[in-house]
């Protein structure tokens, strides 16, 4: 590619992404096409494919096989070393935090978490399950099983106006915290809920938290791949000595 392409593609991008941050674009909102950006910004076919091409890699744009390509709805970016209210991470970046509660409720410890919370077959243990919402999109689907004992008022809280993280931070205070991330495939109920694009994957967070030696909660947060992003930076220990 000469050095003129090179900077016409550039042109290209910076085209759609000034559209975007303009809002003459919104997430979810077709882009031109090929045919129509090379009438608008007087480039070759080959240099508007490029230029959509490298968007859609990038995340900022996403394709539909037969409709187009359209504008991709921003990450919410999640710290992995953290862990913090959802509700703060939406409103921090500008979005509108919602929720809805689809689930709360007593019931027997799932046979797979008992020796995780030391409990006995028969044993009670609350269970919820909340979507999370950005701008009323979901963007994570939250299924939490609680220590009834570490938070014995767990079924009465208002999940409207708090949500269980900052409701468990005041009664139990986190001194510990597991993570396991994976990505899985999305089941029907998750499909629908979270709106995934075909055959799109979830990203899943397994989150157990501890307040001193009590295992307070055990959590599974679904989040659509194509929405969602974990960040962490960190010092090592040889650095951390040295200064």
């Amino acid at each position: 590619m000469t050095e003129q392409n090179t900077r016409l593609y550039i042109t290209v991008k910076e085209f759609i992404k000034q559209g975007i941050e303009q809002q003459r674009w919104k997430e979810h909102k077709r882009v031109p096409s090929e045919n129509e950006l090379v009438e608008t910004c007087k480039v070759s076919r080959m240099t508007a494919r490029r230029a959509l091409d490298e968007l859609t890699e990038e995340g900022v744009l996403y394709r539909v096989q037969g409709r187009g390509t359209f504008v991709a709805p921003k990450k919410l970016y999640s710290p992995m070393l953290k862990i913090r209210n959802i509700a703060e991470e939406i409103i921090e970046r500008g979005g509108d935090y919602s929720n809805e509660l689809i689930l709360l409720q007593q019931e027997h410890c799932p046979t797979h978490l008992l020796d995780r919370f030391e409990l006995e077959e028969g044993d009670n243990i609350y269970h919820s399950i909340m979507v999370h919402k950005d701008n009323d999109k979901p963007i994570q689907i939250e299924q939490r099983y609680v220590n009834p004992k570490a938070a014995p008022d767990y079924l009465k809280q208002d999940y409207a106006k708090i949500t269980p993280n900052v409701y468990l931070s005041k009664v139990a205070p986190l001194t510990e915290a597991e993570h396991q991330i994976e990505a899985r495939e999305a089941d029907p109920f998750m499909q629908v809920t979270l709106k995934l694009q075909e055959n799109e994957p979830v990203l899943c967070i397994d989150r157990a938290t501890w307040s001193n030696d009590t295992l307070v909660s055990y959590s599974q947060l679904y989040h659509p791949a194509s929405r969602f992003q974990i960040t962490g930076r960190f010092k090592t220990e040889h650095q951390l000595t040295e200064l």
